[in-house]
């Protein structure tokens, strides 16, 4: 019998989110962003769940080829453009558009016989740096780059990246960066990209003609604070969930794991779950971390059972207080419909981003349609 974690990855809440985007901006299109393995989500399921996007947005060569060669016919943005001149060739015979923010990037553009190589489509976002200082042109010399590639018969449209979409008390804000940007393109018409998820979410003044959502598309908050997202609607599309293997009845004062963090304050049994830091669980989760155990073998009724002890490689402890029923087989969920991601990354002083994306390969995944 396998160890009994399993990622369930749900394609009909992939859809509502989709869904939700179009409702929150409903005169742009939309690049779905499924960087880092569709965000830990993997890609078959997106290419199920997202099929009606008008096109993804993600990193690598190799990760377009597999929508290629899984069927998608539709747009798709490499977010950080090629690495290499060596690389454009691939990239256009997968029929990809690029993101180009360094002048490098544009010189090799300018190199490059489209005409030769039958290329296309020719299609540019020129990147500009509004304040986040990541990637991208300054203002100054944004206009020249825009010029010569347009020289170069490319496509181009314009993009930014907002810094602080998530938050109202941060410099630089979404209003001095969207301001700068459309003050620099001012006379350029083209195609805009500048509204990532949190802006989707709370600056829809500021969407752009091509909206790109990303963590907000997997259910989770762009804030990290779940309540911030409740007025969106989304649903939870990973669905981690296990077993208890172990139950172990614990005296006033016994201690629990590596450690011995935890001492119980009276006689009380606990939880062992097949889960741990090797799995993808936060190793900083503190006692008090909020794991959902189901009253019977299905999912729908239960109570939070509080985490207690050291999260270790293969397991963790919860106490079972609020559960007296439980026993080994009780299916538990570490986040989900009952736990959002969020609220575990809250405790554990992360991000639910990074829960989702550091899911461990040895957790099986189940595609849910």
């Amino acid at each position: 019998m396998e160890r009994p974690i399993l990622a369930s990855i749900d394609t009909k809440a992939l859809r509502h989110n989709l869904t939700r985007v179009r409702e929150l901006a409903p005169t742009a299109k939309v690049w779905a962003v499924i960087k880092a393995n569709a965000y830990g989500h993997g890609f078959a399921a997106v290419i199920d769940g997202l099929a009606s996007t008008d096109g993804f947005a993600l990193l690598d060569l190799q990760d377009a080829r597999f929508l290629r060669e899984n069927g998608w016919q539709g747009p798709i943005l490499l977010l950080e453009g090629v690495f290499s001149a060596a690389d454009l060739r691939l990239a256009f015979e997968l029929n990809c558009c690029l993101v180009v923010h360094t002048e490098n990037q544009v010189s090799d553009l300018e190199a490059f016989d489209l005409t030769q190589h039958q290329a296309k489509p020719r299609h540019i976002y020129l990147k500009m740096n509004t304040g986040m200082n990541r990637l991208g042109f300054n203002p100054s010399n944004y206009r020249e780059m825009f010029h010569r590639l347009h020289a170069a018969t490319y496509k181009v449209s314009h993009m930014t990246h907002f810094a602080n979409a998530d938050r109202v008390d941060c410099l630089p804000s979404v209003g001095s960066q969207d301001d700068l940007f459309k003050a620099t393109i001012a006379g350029i018409p083209a195609n805009t990209s500048t509204a990532n998820s949190g802006a989707i979410l709370w600056h829809r003044t500021a969407l752009g003609d091509w909206v790109r959502p990303g963590i907000m598309l997997y259910g989770a908050s762009p804030s990290g604070r779940y309540a911030d997202i409740a007025h969106a609607h989304l649903q939870p599309v990973m669905h981690l969930r296990s077993q208890i293997i172990g139950v172990q009845a614990l005296k006033k004062g016994d201690r629990v794991g590596y450690g011995g963090r935890y001492q119980a304050p009276e006689a009380m049994h606990i939880g062992v779950v097949a889960c741990g830091y090797a799995d993808g669980y936060p190793r900083s989760a503190p006692d008090g971390t909020p794991v959902w155990v189901a009253d019977s073998d299905s999912t729908g009724s239960g109570v939070i059972c509080p985490s207690v002890g050291q999260v270790s490689m293969d397991m963790l402890t919860i106490d079972l207080r609020n559960a007296p029923w439980a026993k080994i087989g009780s299916l538990v969920e570490l986040w989900g419909a009952h736990v959002p991601v969020d609220d575990v990354a809250q405790m554990a002083g992360t991000i639910g981003y990074e829960l989702l994306c550091a899911l461990a390969p040895r957790v099986p995944k189940q595609v849910i349609k």
